[in-house]
């Protein structure tokens, strides 16, 4: 699957997007994180409070309970703030 990162979350990983097979037991968007988080000290630093990471599967916002199965893109961004 495609992993896509925006903003610091970018900016802490060093790369804009890589595709990646995570093992069969990661199924949800926490799950993703928590493999991602032991990849690598730019990932532990990046995921470092998993809770104001977003993600979204396929362009659509996802909660971090939503199964990754079938995705074929998951991106990741900090809150968006608007004015």
């Amino acid at each position: 699957m495609k992993l896509v990162y925006f903003a610091w979350v970018r900016e802490r990983i060093g790369r804009a997007e890589e595709e990646l097979v995570p093992p069969p037991e990661v199924a949800t968007v926490t799950d993703l994180v928590a493999w991602l988080r032991g990849r690598g000290e730019e990932y532990a630093y990046a995921f470092e409070d998993p809770g104001v990471v977003r993600a979204a599967i396929d362009r659509t916002h996802a909660k971090p309970d939503a199964a990754i199965a079938g995705a074929g893109e998951i991106a990741f961004f900090p809150p968006m703030t608007g004015g």
